[in-house]
C-alpha cells in the first residue's frame, strides 16, 4: 500500500562526533546521506549537557545537512544555522521541514507521484555526465518525476519534503558508481539499482514515519539562512552561547562538485564548467579548484594582519608546498588553497567573537591535513586564529586516527580527527 507506515529504527549510542555513519539509523537524519557531516547524537548530547549553565542556544556556522539544527531542536534549544551551498542549503531546509504538516506531504505525494508516469519524458537535454550513469528508460522515468515535482513545487513545506524525497533516490536509481555524496565514477557499476517510481514511494513512506516522532510546534524552530560563515550576516550579536560545527577541511574535497549529479538531473546545471559560478564562489576555500594560480596574490593574502599569530609558520608551509607542487604531476595550486583557507577560517573566527556570547563555547569538528604529504597543524592553527580574534582559550581532543593504512595512500603522513573546544 502506498505510504504505509515503516517502523522506527532504534536510536544509536553516544558516537564519535566526527563521524556521520551513526546518523543513517536516526529519524530524519537518515532522509539522505551527507558524508561530510558528523554524529546528530553527539550533537544533541552536547546540547543537552550545556543545560546546567542555562538553556543553550545553538549556532552552526557550516549548517550542512542540518545536523547540529535538527539536535537543537530535539534539545529544545533555540538556534540558528547557516550554509553557504545552495544545494545543501536547500537540503537542510526541507529537513527542517519536518514538522509541518504530514497530510499535506501525504497528500502532494500521492497526487504528483499518481500523475507523473502520464507525463511525456524529454531526454535528450541532460548531459553526458548524466546519460552515463542512468539508462534510457530510467532516466526517462526520473523526467517525469522530475518535471511533476518542479510543477508542484509552490514554495511550501510540502513542496519541499517532495523535492528532497526526490533528490534523496537519484543515486539508488542509478546503475554506475555514484556512492552517497561522493564523486561519481560511471565507469563502475552496481550490481543493482532501484526503480525511480517505487523508490520514491519507499523513501515519502520513511519521510512520513520520522515526521509522526518530531517535537510539537512547542518547542523552539531552528532558523536556517544561506549565508557565509566569515561575516555570520543575519545572526544577531551576542546570540550563541554554543557552537558545534564542522567546517571543511583543507584536504581539497570539492563540496561543489559531489552535488554535481543531483544539480544535473535537476537541470540546475549544463556540468562541471557552471560549478565555479553558481557553487564554488560562495565557498570557504578548501579545495584547489577555489584558487587558480592567477586568481591569488599569496603575497597578499599571507601578509594580511588576520594571518599574523600563524604567519611565520603558514609562510614556511606555503613555500614548500609551492617548491613540492613543481616536481607533481598535477601541479595542484595547494599553496595558495592552504593560504586562503585560513585566511577564510581567520574571518569566520572574527565573525564568531561577534555572535558569541560572553561566556560561550565553540566546537569544530575538524581534522589536519597534508597535501603533498607537507603536514598542516590544522588544529593548532585554528585555535591561535581563535584567540587572536578574541577567545580566551583552547583544547582538542583526539578521536580517531587517519591515514594510517598506507595501501594506495599519497602520502605516509599519520593525520588525526577530533574536536577543538573554545572558551571565551
Amino acid at each position: 500500500m502506498l505510504f504505509e507506515e515503516l517502523a522506527v529504527e532504534p536510536s544509536v549510542s553516544d558516537a564519535a562526533s566526527s563521524t556521520f555513519i551513526d546518523n543513517m539509523r536516526l529519524p530524519v537524519h537518515r532522509w539522505i546521506r551527507f558524508s561530510a557531516g558528523f554524529s546528530a547524537a553527539w550533537s544533541q548530547d552536547v546540547i543537552e549537557n550545556a543545560a546546567p549553565r542555562g538553556t543553550a542556544r545553538v549556532f552552526d556556522p557550516f549548517a550542512g545537512s542540518g545536523t547540529t539544527l535538527i539536535a537543537a531542536e530535539d534539545a529544545g534549544a533555540p538556534s540558528f544555522g547557516i550554509e553557504a551551498q545552495p544545494f545543501i542549503f536547500r537540503l537542510a531546509r526541507a529537513k527542517l521541514a519536518r514538522r509541518s504538516d504530514p497530510a499535506a506531504f501525504r497528500e502532494l505525494a500521492k497526487a504528483v507521484l499518481a500523475g507523473a508516469p502520464h507525463r511525456k519524458a524529454d531526454i535528450t537535454h541532460y548531459p553526458k555526465l548524466i546519460r552515463a550513469c542512468y539508462t534510457d528508460d530510467v532516466l526517462a522515468e526520473l523526467d517525469r518525476l522530475r518535471s511533476a515535482v518542479k510543477d508542484a513545487d509552490d514554495g511550501s513545506d510540502a513542496a519541499r519534503l517532495l523535492w528532497l524525497a526526490f533528490v534523496a533516490i537519484l543515486r539508488r536509481c542509478s546503475h554506475a558508481g555514484t556512492a552517497p555524496w561522493q564523486y561519481v565514477l560511471p565507469k563502475k557499476s552496481k550490481k543493482s539499482a532501484a526503480h525511480p517510481l517505487a523508490a520514491i514511494e519507499e523513501q515519502v513512506r520513511l519521510m512520513l514515519t520520522d515526521m509522526a516522532v518530531s517535537p510539537g510546534d512547542d518547542a523552539p524552530s531552528a532558523t536556517l539562512l544561506q549565508a557565509d560563515a566569515r561575516d555570520c550576516e543575519g545572526v544577531p550579536d551576542g546570540f550563541a552561547t554554543l557552537v558545534i560545527t564542522s567546517p571543511p577541511y583543507p584536504n581539497n574535497y570539492d563540496y561543489a562538485d559531489a552535488t554535481r549529479l543531483e544539480m544535473c538531473l535537476l537541470r540546475e546545471i549544463s556540468g562541471w564548467g557552471d560549478l565555479q559560478s553558481t557553487v564554488r564562489r560562495h565557498l570557504v576555500r578548501s579545495c584547489t579548484q577555489h584558487v587558480p594560480e592567477r586568481a591569488v596574490n599569496l603575497h597578499a593574502v599571507l601578509s594580511d594582519n588576520l594571518l599574523a599569530p600563524i604567519r611565520p609558520e603558514i609562510t614556511a608551509v606555503c613555500e614548500r608546498l609551492a617548491e613540492v607542487r613543481l616536481s607533481k604531476g598535477g601541479k595542484k595550486t595547494y599553496h595558495l588553497m592552504v593560504a586562503c583557507y585560513f585566511h577564510d577560517l581567520a574571518r569566520v573566527w572574527q565573525s564568531l567573537r561577534r555572535v558569541c556570547d560572553h561566556p560561550s563555547e565553540v566546537c569544530f569538528v575538524v581534522g589536519d591535513s597534508a597535501p603533498y604529504g607537507v603536514y598542516v597543524p590544522v588544529i593548532d592553527w585554528l585555535g591561535r586564529l581563535a584567540v587572536a580574534a578574541g577567545f580566551r582559550s583552547f583544547r582538542f581532543d583526539r578521536t580517531r586516527d587517519r591515514n594510517t593504512k598506507w595501501k594506495n595512500r599519497k602520502h605516509r603522513v599519520p593525520l588525526c580527527e577530533g574536536r577543538l573546544w573554545v572558551e571565551g
